[in-house]
């Protein structure tokens, strides 16, 4: 006798193939939205992809970093962040292909690439522990299981023509469950269709839960009014600002200041909850202070120009501003501490941040003198949340990355030789005072201006040195004196203009400084690892 029921049809070989990987693809969107979700309940920092990007970025090479901030700018969080996406997409096609022949196998690698995200957030420093690695691995469980229920209803693989090949083991002991052996159609669609409806609802439910848990946060900087500092900036002075197109504004506007760190989640610190805790070699009073607290203390407000150490020669990573905060030296003599030139034992001051970024800066420069600050406010508002809301630290005279730590939380006195911090151990200096630079605004690289008279512009700085002379050059001829700005402090940049009367053609113009210990900007260039670029800012031209 012959089973004369009709069994059900197959679809062909490589629709079946596309119907797997976008299995696999679905799987992997549900798996990351499910850690989304997840990661609302536990922190935004534990998502699997935020996981992930930011142990990419503790294990990169300093000169890929370099690179990356060179070419991306701002954005190289968000082109980190869009390469795993992909890396993740092909992945997930490829694990939904192989899921096709070899079930569990396909499942199991969604589990694999679970536990990588959890090492990747237990690996953090600022991680919380096991919890950090719920997302990863609950996200993970669900894509494996949905992997795993889609795949069945595909049913067994198309046979390709040819011989008749073995079964491998799991798909025949799915076939003899009845799970394996028939294209179920109409299961699959509904079980794509409400897992694909499902991940999105739970990507909008814990961006909203994510977003929502930030407006404590924001709503205590809106509640912030800075104090009248004691002791207010000077006015800039009349002449700082060159009235020439093209010419970086003497103050930099908020939205226009450079960010260059490794969050790839914008801290969202709640100030009202917000502690700072001062201890270690030489603290014979440690402190615990509250946002009230230092608001209370007396303020000082001042112009500071801030460098990245990853700005390159003419580079776009500096900017000025006007800072509000309070002494961090007074802060820290109130502690009991002393610089090493007067006996005191501690050498380095370890800031940390609620990211887990740790910034070290030498006591000595920060005790010097200086207007060293535990900033609170910038250009007359609270700081911006990317710019280390509630709290940052900056010290003029030194590049960020041993000195201007955001979203600080605890400060912590030892020694070079006890501990290196976050860059030194990427082979950055430990020391990193700023280098003297010039930089021409105007004209552009490869301009075309009219001939006649031209005027050459731009900004030079040699923080806590200040700026003595600018030289320019055309083409091989000699240097010429150029007209400076008035100066404001020797903190902050200062803007210079040169008038040059331009003939027809090609032309190469250069700039170089002279900072306020007599000492001009060297020609020879140097890479910016492992303390700061060095050379001189030229730009070609053409004038018509």
């Amino acid at each position: 006798m012959t089973d004369d029921r009709k069994k059900p049809p197959t679809p062909g070989r490589w629709t079946q193939r596309a119907l797997a990987a976008g299995s696999g693809l679905l799987a992997g969107f549900a798996a990351l939205a499910t850690a989304e979700l997840v990661s609302a309940a536990v922190r935004p920092q534990s998502d699997p992809i935020v996981a992930v990007g930011g142990a990419a970025i503790d294990r990169t090479p300093p000169a890929v970093k370099d690179w990356a901030i060179q070419h991306f700018g701002t954005n190289d969080k968000l082109v980190l962040q869009s390469g795993i996406l992909v890396v993740l997409a092909l992945f997930a096609l490829a694990i939904g292909i192989v899921a096709l022949r070899f079930r569990r196998t396909g499942a199991a690698g969604v589990l694999v690439f679970g536990v990588v995200g959890a090492v990747a957030a237990l690996s953090r420093p600022d991680s919380e522990g096991l919890t950090d690695a719920l997302p990863s691995i609950v996200g993970a469980v669900v894509g494996a299981v949905l992997l795993y229920f889609l795949i069945g209803r595909l049913g067994s693989p198309a046979a390709a023509p040819g011989p008749a090949t073995e079964r491998p083991d799991d798909q025949a002991e799915e076939t003899a469950t009845g799970t394996g052996g028939g294209w179920d159609r109409r299961g699959f669609v509904i079980a794509a269709s409400a897992a694909a409806a499902a991940s999105a609802g739970a990507v909008v439910i814990g961006r909203s839960v994510n977003a929502a848990s930030g407006q404590s946060a924001v709503a205590s900087r809106d509640k912030v009014v800075l104090p009248r500092p004691q002791s207010p900036a000077r006015p800039v002075p009349r002449g700082a600002q060159l009235r020439i197109p093209g010419i970086s504004p003497f103050t930099t506007p908020n939205g226009s200041f450079y960010r260059v760190d490794t969050a790839l989640v914008v801290p969202k610190v709640d100030a009202t909850t917000w502690r700072l805790r001062v201890h270690g070699m030489g603290v014979r009073r440690p402190l615990d202070l509250s946002f009230a607290d230092l608001l209370g203390r007396e303020l000082i407000e001042r112009d500071i120009t801030l460098t990245c150490v990853s700005n390159e020669v003419g580079g776009p990573y500096v900017g000025n501003a006007r800072w509000i905060g309070a002494r961090l030296a007074d802060l820290l003599a109130e502690c009991g501490v002393k610089p090493p030139s007067k006996g005191g034992p501690a050498t380095q001051l370890v800031a940390r941040s609620v990211d887990g970024m740790t910034i070290g800066s030498p006591v000595e420069e920060v005790m010097d003198g200086r207007d060293s600050l535990l900033a609170v406010g910038m250009n007359g508002q609270p700081l911006p949340f990317t710019h280390g809301f509630p709290v940052r630290m900056l010290v003029p005279g030194l590049y960020g990355y041993v000195s201007a730590c955001k979203w600080i939380t605890d400060l912590e006195l030892t020694t070079f030789d006890a501990y290196d911090p976050y860059w030194v151990q990427r082979g950055w200096s430990r020391l990193g005072p700023i280098k003297t630079e010039s930089r021409i605004d105007t004209p552009k690289p490869f301009a075309r201006p009219k001939a006649g008279t031209v005027m050459i512009a731009g900004v030079a700085w040699a923080q806590h040195r200040g700026i003595e002379k600018v030289e320019v050059r055309v083409d091989d001829g000699p240097w010429e004196q150029a007209r400076l700005a008035a100066q404001d402090t020797r903190d902050t940049w200062r803007q210079w203009s040169y008038p040059w009367r331009a003939d027809k053609g090609g032309h190469t113009l250069t700039v170089r400084a002279t900072d306020g210990t007599g000492r001009t900007q060297t020609q020879r260039r140097t890479q910016t690892i492992p303390n700061g670029a060095s050379g001189w800012h030229s730009v070609v031209v053409t004038v018509d």
